[in-house]
């Protein structure tokens, strides 16, 4: 009866140990998993954020150049009216 009572503990300690042994590789696994997930989601986001970068700095700015053109032309023309108007009414007079 010792025999058979050992038999069975050590078949129960077996058990133990082996459940403990998958719960520790479950565990590992879950954690390699999210690790997994979490650095590709960063190489994502640094690739986009590189992306966005080089087509900001590349992309040329035509609205800028469009503002600035057309502001110099109408301070130009507004300011050459009134030299204009002023000398005609000084020949008017004279």
């Amino acid at each position: 009866m010792l025999k058979m009572d050992d038999v069975l503990a050590a078949v129960k300690l077996t058990d133990f140990l082996r459940k403990k042994k998958e719960e520790e590789v479950e565990e590992k696994a879950t954690k390699n998993v999210w690790k997994t997930v979490l650095i590709i989601l960063g190489i994502v986001v640094v690739a986009a954020v590189v992306a966005f970068a080089i087509y900001k700095f590349m992309t040329p700015d035509y609205l800028d150049d469009f503002d600035d053109d057309f502001d110099d032309d109408f301070d130009d023309d507004f300011f050459d009216d009134d030299d204009v108007v002023e000398d005609e009414t000084k020949k008017v007079e004279g």
